[in-house]
């Protein structure tokens, strides 16, 4: 049975369809991107002060929920310090040669990005401690008592780590790096601005009010709006004149099932069965996890976060519990407990 989370049209995570349309879309200095203020800040800071005194940048950390553009933020490091960059993944590296090997092929000041940092081996974090600190790869060469250290030095780099899960990163890993920032989700003003930009970058026609309800639907994520103003104008040029207005808009969003908040069938779900099973709540994660078929690790990462930013449900010790804002919005009576 094909899990729920991975065909949803909704889910911010990275799907294949969004491959073309990021790698047009994305900004590709500090300039042009939008949102995310207080890290664009930091880093304009940072990056200008160490092209003053002709250093590599410092270690940085990224973390957030997905499809906030963190991988966007490591691309423009390595553009406005004018080096290259390595991408890569934890799940990619699997053994420590494979760290080794990616590693000693960088150049003077390049830029290593390693997505989903905190599903790292914990034998290949220990290779990346002393490259991190001292730019040095300690090698074990042969086995038993004929074995020996070699080391090896490593030019100057910049690891930049992304990672959807900060809790899960190792405490001496998380502590290497200078620079942590924190991505936080957007509010509808940054994306519509991204919807406006996205549209000119694709030739594609849409009213002020149109873009706006893009926005207000694409749940603070980035990837999101333009998934659905990708799909939204497949609708207008079949139903319309191409052109996307407001009315256009919400008969795409209605058809692909996301309302006017940005949930979808699954979110619904998830409100519907603790309210109608649980008499809304308390219900432990287990339990949720179970009535709903879905993942505990999915419902606590992927759905709650929007949910409780929201305000539609809350987490209380004995579980979670759906609000008055989230009866409301399935058009139910509240039963105040």
């Amino acid at each position: 049975m094909p899990d729920i989370f991975e065909t949803r049209f909704i889910t911010p995570s990275f799907a294949e369809e969004d491959i073309e349309i990021e790698t047009t879309l994305r900004p590709q200095f500090l300039v042009d991107y939008i949102g995310q203020f207080k890290t664009k800040e930091k880093l304009d800071i940072f990056m200008k002060a160490a092209c003053l005194r002709e250093e590599q940048l410092d270690h940085v950390l990224l973390y957030g929920p997905p499809g906030l553009g963190k991988t966007t933020l490591a691309n423009i490091i390595a553009n406005e310090m004018k080096v290259n960059i390595k991408i890569t993944s934890g799940p990619a590296i699997e053994r420590p040669g494979d760290l080794a090997a990616i590693l000693s092929n960088l150049q003077e000041n390049d830029v290593l990005f390693i997505d989903e940092i905190h599903r790292l081996n914990r034998n290949i974090e220990e290779v990346l401690y002393p490259a991190m600190e001292d730019f040095v790869l300690d090698i074990i060469i042969g086995k038993g008592p004929s074995a020996r250290s070699l080391r090896i030095d490593l030019p100057k780099f910049t690891l930049v780590g992304a990672t959807t899960r900060l809790g899960k990163l190792t405490s001496p890993l998380r502590d290497r790096f200078g620079i942590i920032c924190k991505l936080e989700l957007y509010n509808n003003d940054d994306l519509d601005k991204i919807v406006k930009r996205s549209s000119g970058i694709l030739d594609i026609v849409i009213e002020d009010d149109a873009a706006m309800q893009l926005a207000s639907r694409s749940r603070g994520t980035p990837r999101i709006v333009n998934r659905l103003l990708k799909r939204v104008r497949d609708y207008s040029q079949v139903k319309a004149d191409g052109i996307i207005n407001k009315n256009i808009a919400n008969e795409a969003l209605d058809l692909l099932e996301v309302d006017k908040l940005g949930l979808d069938g699954v979110d619904i779900k998830i409100l519907s069965t603790i309210v109608e099973k649980f008499d809304g709540g308390p219900v432990g994660l287990d339990t949720l996890s179970a009535s709903t078929d879905e993942e505990r690790s999915t419902i606590e990462d992927v759905y709650e976060p929007f949910l409780l930013q929201l305000g539609f449900i809350n987490r209380t010790p004995r579980g979670r519990v759906v609000t008055k804002l989230g009866y409301d919005h399935l058009s139910k009576n509240f039963i105040d407990k």
